[in-house]
């Protein structure tokens, strides 16, 4: 006897998904049986990734967002609803950070890092929860009632690492977001949940790896390892889906148990 999850008739809005994490989990959810929106500033990379996806005989569509202006917020998210339908299923990812130490953090440093990962992601979640609570009340229509936001914190928001503290600082916020929003909305059978992925190997860092200093931070991981994007499918296709249903406020680490 199998068992699997299909999330066929669901629409999934995945934030930064032009790379990284988020075209896995777009690639993911897609072949789960979600029609997946892409959403990034870079739409030249979003529309090579739909291609993929629908390579794969998966359903995928495309929108400009940048987290960090309101107005994109508000234009995506209703794009998206108007071109495939009802957001079901958020996947609220986009993020970046800085290197450096705490005394050499600038206004700049400090506000580039916090309107996209702290600001950005809770009005995006905002302007999604907001219409799965209109469904939920019956001001709206749809054919699910409810919802699933997944936000991507981090490691770092569990556990204070060097020379990233803004960015850890950051991922934290995300954590309590996460708890307030399950809090709130969790009686409309909106489920809010947090991802706190530890070290993954992406296009992005893959060249870190094979350095002298990226090989002594794998030596210092429990397993003397970093994780594979795919490592984190199954959580994602699981928090996503009606199967969820219990599942709602937590924080789950992600990590080979780095934050131990």
């Amino acid at each position: 006897m199998s068992y699997s999850i299909d999330l066929s008739g669901r629409v999934a809005f995945v934030t930064g998904a032009s790379s990284g994490l988020g075209a896995q989990f777009a690639r993911t959810l897609a072949r789960a049986g979600a029609a997946v929106v892409l959403a990034s500033r870079r739409i030249e990379k979003l529309k090579d990734l739909r291609a993929q996806i629908e390579g794969e005989g998966g359903d995928a569509h495309v929108v400009q967002l940048d987290v960090t202006e309101l107005d994109s917020i508000r234009s995506a998210v209703a794009h998206a609803e108007t071109e495939v339908g009802a957001i079901d299923i958020l996947v609220n990812n986009s993020g970046v950070s800085t290197t450096q130490r705490i005394q050499d953090v600038s206004e700049e440093d400090y506000d580039f890092v916090f309107d996209t990962n702290v600001k950005g992601a809770f009005f995006v979640a905002q302007e999604v929860g907001k219409r799965m609570l209109a469904r939920a009340r019956g001001a709206a229509p749809g054919t699910y009632i409810g919802g699933r936001i997944i936000n991507i914190a981090s490691t770092a928001g569990l556990k204070v690492l060097p020379q990233i503290g803004v960015y850890a600082m950051s991922k934290a916020a995300v954590v309590h977001m996460t708890k307030a929003m399950a809090l709130e909305w969790g009686r409309f059978d909106i489920n809010v949940n947090a991802v706190c992925p530890g070290y993954i190997d992406t296009e992005i860092n893959h060249r870190h790896w094979q350095t002298d200093q990226g090989q002594k931070l794998i030596q210092m991981l429990p397993r003397k390892r970093v994780g594979k994007p795919e490592d984190l499918d199954a959580l994602i296709v699981l928090l996503a889906s009606r199967q969820s249903d219990f599942i709602n406020g937590a924080i789950i680490a992600a990590d080979d148990g780095f934050a131990i």
